[in-house]
This record gives structure tokens, sequence and C-alpha cells, in this order.
């Protein structure tokens, strides 16, 4: 992997025609060490977040060794880079196949169910084994998170001690909950609120769990989103699990995906277009900027352009991608330059999470090529860069005001 200094260093050594995924090493191993050091039981990383190679093996090198995993490409890609690490299934859906080739061909004893047909396949795809780890996954509170993620998984408050009962008769492991409190989750208070609830339906199953996973949710910071610090979350999933009817012995689990991986990388794009306040580039909603479209997320930008000069008022602009497909369209607003133009870049910020995971090769487009730079992230929950991304003035009378909250940090010993 080619290695710059800074972004600009590559704008003006060649002008790429593909976007570029611009990887920084720095921020996913800041991010790593935190959760490391910082949250008292295991920490698997969400592939989903980004299944990058380089990631994966960044991860690896600074102590992250458990993955959650979601199919076999992912179980696959992480044998191949991190060969002997530990992954568990957590997606609550599984093929009989896919089942039986994580247990039997890649040594995986950690699957995720959210209901009895779902523990009855994991079974039977097993031949009956008993070393099974059983997670049940529960619905819980979304309600503090940017994406709510409760709507397609978790069994209900009703029906978890029926299930936990049977996960717990299946297997001779361990047994434990899962919940995912939404991504980008605002409120630390949510971990807490979602641990009293798995707390009250093991009470009624009348079973103790081995596992509590807290799953992920960690936020990143981005503007207009500036969450509490992170030791708040991790003080709040303290004070939940102290509460929590478990065993002296029972394991604490998170999969954090976002926090981890989205400092960790940026995305430069071309102006193939300007129309007014509309910029046209080669990537967009089927590419890297998915959540910029559907989730309308005004993303940090940076303009940057051969001569290094960046001239003129800030102004508004909106995005569209390099499809024929009208909804290929990101509203932004995204603050450059008033003077930009065709064959400028812009670098759009914190995109290490859920951006070149969710492209694609729509209309022949997707290509992606991947270098390394050095500099900092836009914005950072680890110190390493300003924690608000500004928002600039939206009129003459209106300023938006990031504020964030503040916390000492807590550790469970």
């Amino acid at each position: 992997m080619h290695v710059y200094h800074s972004p600009l260093d590559l704008v003006r050594e060649r002008s790429p025609e593909r976007p570029v995924a611009l990887v920084r090493h720095g921020p996913v191993a800041a991010a790593a060490r935190w959760f490391r050091t910082n949250f008292a039981g295991d920490v698997l990383y969400a592939v989903k977040a980004n299944p990058s190679p380089w990631m994966i093996r960044a991860l690896v090198e600074n102590g992250v060794t458990a993955f959650d995993v979601a199919s076999i490409p992912e179980i696959e890609l992480v044998r191949d880079h991190a060969p002997g690490a530990r992954m568990a299934f957590m997606h609550p859906v599984k093929s009989r196949a896919a089942i039986a080739e994580a247990y039997t061909d890649y040594g995986v004893r950690t699957f995720a169910l959210d209901s009895h047909e779902e523990l009855a396949k994991i079974i039977t795809a097993t031949n009956g084994a008993k070393d099974l780890n059983l997670i049940v996954r529960l619905a819980v509170d979304a309600s503090g998170a940017a994406y709510s993620l409760s709507g397609k998984f978790g069994v209900s408050a009703i029906d978890a001690p029926e299930l936990l009962l049977a996960a717990r008769q299946a297997t001779q492991d361990l047994m434990g909950v899962s919940f995912h409190v939404g991504s980008q989750c605002m409120r630390p208070s949510a971990y807490q609120a979602a641990m009293a609830q798995a707390s009250r339906a093991l009470v009624r199953a009348g079973v103790f769990a081995d596992v509590v996973d807290v799953g992920g949710g960690f936020p990143s910071v981005y503007p207009g989103m500036v969450p509490p610090d992170l030791s708040e979350y991790i003080g709040a999933i303290e004070r939940g699990f102290n509460d929590m009817m478990v065993h002296e012995t029972t394991e604490l689990w998170c999969e954090p995906g976002r926090a981890i991986a989205a400092e960790g990388a940026s995305i430069l794009t071309r102006v193939e277009l300007r129309k007014g306040d509309a910029l046209y580039l080669n990537d967009g909603a089927y590419g890297s900027l998915f959540d910029a479209a559907h989730a309308k997320w005004p993303f940090p930008v940076k303009h940057h352009r051969t001569d290094g000069a960046a001239r003129g008022a800030l102004k508004a602009f909106q995005f569209f991608g390099p499809t024929c497909d009208s909804i290929d369209h990101m509203p932004g607003p995204f603050w450059l330059p008033d003077d930009v133009a065709e064959g400028d870049y812009i670098e759009v910020g914190m995109l290490g999470a859920y951006g070149v995971a969710m492209a694609t090769r729509f209309n022949g487009f997707g290509d992606i090529e991947t270098v390394r730079v050095d500099d900092a992230p836009m914005g950072s929950m680890y110190g390493l860069a300003p924690r608000s991304i500004p928002t600039p003035r939206i009129d003459s009378g209106t300023v938006i005001k990031l504020t964030r909250a503040r916390g000492k940090k807590r550790r469970r010993r």
C-alpha cells in the first residue's frame, strides 16, 4: 500500500481517476487500545463496519483478536488475515449450510439466535453438538440511536424467558444474552436500561447467563453529532453489569464497529462537473457515500486541488454521484470554498465505518483505490483531533452550536 503524508500530497503527485480510500492506521490503533484498556471484558470487532484486510491486520497488531462475523465470507476474511482469531457468528438468522460450515470447517463455536426455529437449526446443523456458545439476542429500546436496529432482530421481552431456558438446556458450554441499542447511540444510559431488561428476562427464565454481550452502538463524531465521552458509556455498562442478576464468572462482551473504524478512513472524490450548488462526483450513494445519501448525514469535507489553495468563502453544496440514477444524491449541506470547480478533489471524512463496506458495482462504477495517509482524522473520540467538527453558519442569524457532555473516566476493576 502506497503511503502519503497527507491527501494533498497524493493530489499533487498525481490526479487519481478513481475514488481513493485514504486509510489511517493511527486512529484504528488508538481506538483498539482504548477499548482494550477501558472495557472490562472481551472486545469483538464487528467486521461489517469495515471488512478491509488492512483493518483486520491493524486490529490484531493492536491486541483485538476476536471478531463478530455475519457470513462465511467474513469468516474467511478473518481466517486469512488473523489466523487463530476467535470468531462469533452473531447474525441471528443463518442458513443451515453456513452454520455447519462455520462449525465444522472453521471451528466457530459461538452462535447468536433470537427464535426457537434458529436454535433448532443450530442444533441440527452441528449434529447436536454440546460445545456451543449460544447467545440469545433480545429486542431492546433503541430510541437514543441515530439508526434503530430493533425492528429486524431480537426476541421480545414476553418470549425471551422461554427461549433463554431452551438455549440453556441445549448446551453444556456458554449461554448468554446480547442486544443492540442501535447504531451511533447518543445516550449512554441506553446500555444500562438494556442490561436491566436482560436481567429481568434471565430472572423470569430461572437461568444464569455465562455471557452478557452489550453489542455495538458505540458512537463516533460527525457534524451536528457530538456524543458524550466514551467513558460515560463504559460507566453506564459498569453500573448495568453490577445491577444484573449474574454470577461472579459471567463474562462481559462488546462488539464495537463504528467507534473503532470511523476515524480510520476517508474518501477522496473528484468533481466531474459543477452546476450551481451541485457538485457531480465520481463516488456516491451506490459507492462509499451510502450514509450521506440514505441517512442524509452531512459528513465533514475538505477541498484539495493541485496548487493547494482553497479560495473563496464557504458555501453550502449538495453532491450527486456518478451513476445515472437520480437517487444518487447526497443533500448535505457540505461546506466548501465557493470557487470549487471541475477537477478539484473533495475529501469526505469519518468514513472508515460503512464507507467502502457499502460500495457496489452498479452502473459499472465502484472501483476504489486504497492508499495510506498519516495525517489526523477530521474528528476524534480519542484525542487525535478536535471532538467537535464545526458546522458553518447557516444564514446571517442562525448558527448551529455543538456541545458535548463531559464525564469522568470510569473503569470496572
